[in-house]
Protein backbone atom coordinates (compact mmCIF):
# COMPACT_ATOMS: atom_id res chain seq x y z
CA UNK A 1 0.00 0.00 0.00
CA UNK A 2 1.29 3.52 -1.29
CA UNK A 3 1.95 6.17 1.93
CA UNK A 4 1.42 9.78 1.10
CA UNK A 5 3.80 11.90 2.44
CA UNK A 6 2.79 15.81 2.32
CA UNK A 7 -1.63 15.30 1.30
CA UNK A 8 -3.16 14.91 -1.70
CA UNK A 9 -0.47 16.43 -3.95
CA UNK A 10 2.21 15.04 -2.95
CA UNK A 11 4.28 12.24 -4.03
CA UNK A 12 3.83 8.47 -2.78
CA UNK A 13 6.12 6.02 -0.90
CA UNK A 14 4.91 2.42 -1.50
CA UNK A 15 3.35 0.30 -4.02
CA UNK A 16 -0.05 1.31 -5.68
CA UNK A 17 -1.24 -0.90 -7.78
CA UNK A 18 1.19 -1.68 -10.25
CA UNK A 19 3.12 1.16 -9.83
CA UNK A 20 5.81 1.63 -6.90
CA UNK A 21 6.88 5.14 -5.85
CA UNK A 22 9.80 6.20 -3.80
CA UNK A 23 12.59 8.88 -3.87
CA UNK A 24 16.25 9.42 -4.35
CA UNK A 25 18.05 12.57 -2.46
CA UNK A 26 15.04 13.80 -2.27
CA UNK A 27 13.75 13.36 -5.69
CA UNK A 28 10.66 11.45 -5.92
CA UNK A 29 10.34 8.48 -9.10
CA UNK A 30 8.10 5.91 -9.94
CA UNK A 31 8.85 3.05 -11.87
CA UNK A 32 7.01 -0.15 -12.68
CA UNK A 33 7.16 -3.83 -10.56
CA UNK A 34 10.50 -6.03 -11.60
CA UNK A 35 10.20 -8.26 -14.12
CA UNK A 36 12.13 -11.83 -14.42
CA UNK A 37 14.75 -11.23 -17.47
CA UNK A 38 13.97 -13.35 -20.73
CA UNK A 39 17.08 -13.04 -22.04
CA UNK A 40 21.03 -14.09 -21.45
CA UNK A 41 23.30 -10.77 -20.88
CA UNK A 42 26.06 -10.19 -24.05
CA UNK A 43 29.57 -9.76 -23.98
CA UNK A 44 29.01 -5.81 -23.51
CA UNK A 45 26.68 -6.16 -20.53
CA UNK A 46 28.87 -8.59 -18.70
CA UNK A 47 32.20 -6.98 -19.53
CA UNK A 48 29.96 -3.60 -17.54
CA UNK A 49 29.32 -5.91 -15.27
CA UNK A 50 32.71 -6.82 -14.21
CA UNK A 51 33.74 -2.77 -14.15
CA UNK A 52 30.74 -1.93 -11.91
CA UNK A 53 32.04 -4.87 -9.55
CA UNK A 54 35.46 -3.70 -9.52
CA UNK A 55 34.29 -0.47 -8.75
CA UNK A 56 32.03 -1.02 -6.44
CA UNK A 57 35.38 -3.53 -4.24
CA UNK A 58 37.49 -0.95 -5.18
CA UNK A 59 35.35 2.48 -3.38
CA UNK A 60 33.73 0.26 -1.07
CA UNK A 61 36.36 0.71 2.26
CA UNK A 62 36.45 4.13 2.18
CA UNK A 63 32.46 5.10 1.42
CA UNK A 64 32.76 7.27 4.84
CA UNK A 65 35.20 9.70 3.19
CA UNK A 66 33.73 9.78 -0.02
CA UNK A 67 30.39 11.13 1.64
CA UNK A 68 32.32 14.88 1.83
CA UNK A 69 34.79 14.19 -1.03
CA UNK A 70 31.52 14.22 -3.13
CA UNK A 71 29.34 15.98 -1.47
CA UNK A 72 26.86 18.24 -3.88
CA UNK A 73 28.56 16.35 -6.90
CA UNK A 74 25.19 16.92 -9.11
CA UNK A 75 21.66 17.28 -8.12
CA UNK A 76 21.02 13.84 -8.58
CA UNK A 77 23.53 12.11 -7.19
CA UNK A 78 26.68 12.55 -4.62
CA UNK A 79 28.89 10.45 -2.11
CA UNK A 80 29.57 6.76 -3.23
CA UNK A 81 27.31 6.62 -6.20
CA UNK A 82 28.91 9.63 -7.61
CA UNK A 83 32.33 9.15 -6.40
CA UNK A 84 31.57 5.24 -8.45
CA UNK A 85 30.21 6.95 -11.68
CA UNK A 86 33.42 9.29 -11.85
CA UNK A 87 35.59 6.12 -11.27
CA UNK A 88 33.54 4.47 -14.26
CA UNK A 89 34.13 6.93 -16.46
CA UNK A 90 37.73 8.21 -16.46
CA UNK A 91 39.93 5.56 -13.79
CA UNK A 92 40.01 2.20 -16.31
CA UNK A 93 42.51 0.67 -18.31
CA UNK A 94 43.03 -1.86 -20.72
CA UNK A 95 40.37 -3.84 -22.54
CA UNK A 96 37.90 -6.49 -21.39
CA UNK A 97 39.02 -9.20 -20.27
CA UNK A 98 42.48 -7.50 -19.15
CA UNK A 99 40.97 -4.37 -17.44
CA UNK A 100 42.31 -2.96 -13.99
CA UNK A 101 41.43 0.47 -11.84
CA UNK A 102 44.47 3.39 -12.41
CA UNK A 103 44.73 4.52 -8.76
CA UNK A 104 46.07 7.69 -10.57
CA UNK A 105 43.03 8.54 -12.31
CA UNK A 106 40.88 7.84 -9.28
CA UNK A 107 39.19 10.87 -7.76
CA UNK A 108 38.24 10.44 -3.55
CA UNK A 109 37.24 14.25 -3.74
CA UNK A 110 35.55 16.59 -6.31
CA UNK A 111 34.65 19.91 -6.10
CA UNK A 112 35.02 23.78 -7.69
CA UNK A 113 37.25 24.56 -4.17
CA UNK A 114 40.70 25.65 -5.45
CA UNK A 115 43.78 23.47 -4.25
CA UNK A 116 47.14 24.09 -3.57
CA UNK A 117 50.45 23.78 -5.13
CA UNK A 118 53.68 22.18 -4.31
CA UNK A 119 51.62 19.42 -2.72
CA UNK A 120 53.95 16.80 -1.94
CA UNK A 121 54.45 13.47 0.96
CA UNK A 122 57.04 11.68 2.69
CA UNK A 123 57.42 8.76 4.69
CA UNK A 124 58.96 9.74 7.88
CA UNK A 125 58.74 6.59 9.56
CA UNK A 126 57.25 3.37 8.87
CA UNK A 127 54.08 5.04 10.89
CA UNK A 128 54.25 8.46 10.06
CA UNK A 129 53.05 10.16 6.64
CA UNK A 130 54.03 13.94 6.32
CA UNK A 131 52.32 16.04 4.19
CA UNK A 132 53.51 19.54 2.71
CA UNK A 133 51.38 22.43 0.70
CA UNK A 134 51.63 26.00 -0.31
CA UNK A 135 49.97 28.34 2.42
CA UNK A 136 49.23 30.86 -0.19
CA UNK A 137 46.12 30.46 -1.58
CA UNK A 138 44.11 31.53 -4.51
CA UNK A 139 40.75 33.82 -4.93
CA UNK A 140 38.11 31.22 -3.81
CA UNK A 141 39.97 30.00 -0.97
CA UNK A 142 40.07 30.59 2.65
CA UNK A 143 43.20 30.08 5.54
CA UNK A 144 40.69 27.95 7.57
CA UNK A 145 40.19 25.62 4.74
CA UNK A 146 40.89 22.37 6.46
CA UNK A 147 43.32 19.37 4.66
CA UNK A 148 41.57 15.88 3.72
CA UNK A 149 43.77 13.02 3.75
CA UNK A 150 43.61 9.47 2.65
CA UNK A 151 46.17 6.57 2.71
CA UNK A 152 44.71 3.77 1.02
CA UNK A 153 45.37 -0.16 -0.11
CA UNK A 154 42.23 -0.58 -2.51
CA UNK A 155 40.20 -3.78 -2.32
CA UNK A 156 41.23 -4.47 1.80
CA UNK A 157 39.95 -2.48 4.35
CA UNK A 158 43.31 -0.62 5.22
CA UNK A 159 43.05 2.91 5.36
CA UNK A 160 43.89 5.80 7.04
CA UNK A 161 42.47 9.37 6.41
CA UNK A 162 40.77 12.73 7.95
CA UNK A 163 38.10 14.93 6.29
CA UNK A 164 38.60 17.66 8.80
CA UNK A 165 42.64 17.92 9.33
CA UNK A 166 44.87 20.67 9.68
CA UNK A 167 44.07 24.02 8.15
CA UNK A 168 45.31 25.28 5.12
CA UNK A 169 47.53 28.49 6.12
CA UNK A 170 49.75 25.72 8.35
CA UNK A 171 51.24 24.19 5.55
CA UNK A 172 52.27 20.98 6.62
CA UNK A 173 50.47 18.27 9.16
CA UNK A 174 50.99 14.25 9.80
CA UNK A 175 48.99 11.15 9.02
CA UNK A 176 49.43 7.73 11.22
CA UNK A 177 48.94 4.43 9.50
CA UNK A 178 49.44 1.36 11.44
CA UNK A 179 50.15 -1.31 8.56
CA UNK A 180 53.27 -3.46 7.94
CA UNK A 181 53.90 -4.84 3.81
CA UNK A 182 51.50 -3.25 1.80
CA UNK A 183 51.02 -0.41 -0.65
CA UNK A 184 48.87 2.58 0.39
CA UNK A 185 47.93 5.04 -2.34
CA UNK A 186 47.80 8.75 -1.52
CA UNK A 187 45.42 11.39 -2.00
CA UNK A 188 45.25 15.30 -0.86
CA UNK A 189 42.27 17.66 -0.78
CA UNK A 190 41.10 20.51 1.02
CA UNK A 191 37.02 20.54 2.44
CA UNK A 192 36.31 24.40 2.71
CA UNK A 193 36.25 26.19 6.20
CA UNK A 194 32.37 26.73 6.15
CA UNK A 195 32.04 23.07 4.32
CA UNK A 196 30.31 24.28 1.98
CA UNK A 197 32.09 22.84 -1.30
CA UNK A 198 35.22 20.38 -1.80
CA UNK A 199 38.15 20.38 -4.03
CA UNK A 200 39.51 18.04 -6.46
CA UNK A 201 41.74 15.20 -4.68
CA UNK A 202 45.00 14.95 -5.89
CA UNK A 203 46.78 11.99 -6.42
CA UNK A 204 50.60 11.52 -4.19
CA UNK A 205 51.73 8.69 -5.73
CA UNK A 206 52.32 4.90 -3.97
CA UNK A 207 53.84 4.37 -0.70
CA UNK A 208 55.27 0.83 0.79
CA UNK A 209 54.69 0.76 4.22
Amino acid sequence: MGRLLSGLNSHFVGKVGTVIGSSINGRPYIKGPYKKRKTEPGEAELANRAKFKMAQEWLKPIKTFLRTGFKGYSEKCQGFVAAKSFLLRNAFEGAQPDISIDPSLVKVSYGSLPSSVNVSVVKVDSETLQFTWDTSFPEGAHADDQVMLLAYSPYTDWHWDTVTGQFRHVGTTTLKVMAVGITLHIYLAFVAHDRSRQSDSIYLGAIDV
